[in-house]
């Protein structure tokens, strides 16, 4: 709400003293057709949409960014069936940092992560959801400092983070989907479903934008977070890279790629056995489209 206010705020003529803002919104596309085509193939329309804005507030020695991406896309192969989900998601964060020196600051982080829709193991079951909004969401709140030694390159360190999970639904809440226990431990019924789980650890983000050549962009975050209450070796990893090639000041092509590896989502084998550890989970996405810039 504070954000969405802030962007009110931004479209008015004035821009208050110490603000800055940018983002953008892109549409990308995609299509094949096939008639009588001897070697085969499958007609597809595929979309996606993409908005992400900044905002940044600096006066002194103190700063507070804001940052919100978000994207959905789907693919048609059959406009009698349902569509295949080809990305989604939900990612905010606000960062608020008083200076100690040249390059360090003193910080408080708050980072939000989820989804739109719902979400489908399309190579097994496109029946039966795994996710949807708010099942997973992922809320983290930590203190610690911030390097920042230059302006492509920024590293965040919290020592304190509490990182809370919530799966918000019955079903996936009861199997426990994302790290959550399926039953509540005290309940002699054997009923209470637990939809949340909380952590407490280590947490560290380094973040890297770099303009390869005049028209191509690098972005790349690596996030990093320990639970002390409970194997502190098992290092969750969040890493998405950005590669932006921008053809003139509309159309661009975007490869994006994100690697998950979290030890506490289950996977499961071929018989419905429950694996050892987990799996690394990786996403590509190449799309070509519309994009424009919002000042």
């Amino acid at each position: 709400m504070a954000l969405l206010f802030a962007i009110a705020t931004f479209a008015q003529d004035e821009q208050p003293e110490g603000w800055t803002h940018k983002g953008n919104f892109g549409l990308n596309f995609g299509q094949s057709a096939y008639t009588n085509w001897a070697a085969g193939g499958q007609n597809t329309i595929s979309g996606q949409g993409i908005f992400n804005y900044e905002i940044h507030y600096l006066k002194g020695k103190f700063k507070w960014d804001n940052t919100l991406n978000t994207s959905l896309g789907y693919s048609y192969f059959d406009f009698k069936r349902k569509p295949i989900k080809t990305d989604d998601k939900i990612e905010f964060t606000s960062l608020a940092g008083l200076k100690a020196t040249e390059h360090l600051n003193y910080a408080a982080e708050l980072a939000f992560r989820s989804q739109f829709a719902y979400g489908f193991d399309y190579a097994t079951d496109s029946t039966h959801y795994i996710s949807h909004f708010l099942a997973p969401a992922y809320i983290s709140l930590g203190l610690g400092i911030e390097w920042v030694p230059n302006k492509y390159f920024s590293l965040y360190f919290s020592p304190l983070t509490g990182r809370v999970t919530i799966v918000n639904d019955d079903y996936l809440a009861s199997i426990g989907a994302f790290g959550v226990n399926s039953l509540d431990a005290n309940d002699t019924t054997q009923h209470a479903i637990n939809k949340i789980r909380y952590e407490f650890g280590a947490r560290a983000v380094a973040k890297f934008q770099y303009p390869i050549a005049k028209n191509i962009d690098f972005n790349s975050k690596l996030e990093l977070f320990s639970n002390y209450l409970n194997h502190p070796e098992r290092i969750d990893v969040d890493w998405q890279n950005m590669l932006v090639l921008k053809v003139n000041d509309w159309l661009n092509c975007n490869l994006a790629t994100h690697l998950i590896y979290d030890y506490d989502i289950p996977f499961y084998d071929a018989d419905g056995v429950k694996i050892e550890g987990s799996k690394v989970q990786f996403k590509e996405v190449l799309a070509i489209g519309f994009m424009v810039n919002l000042k």
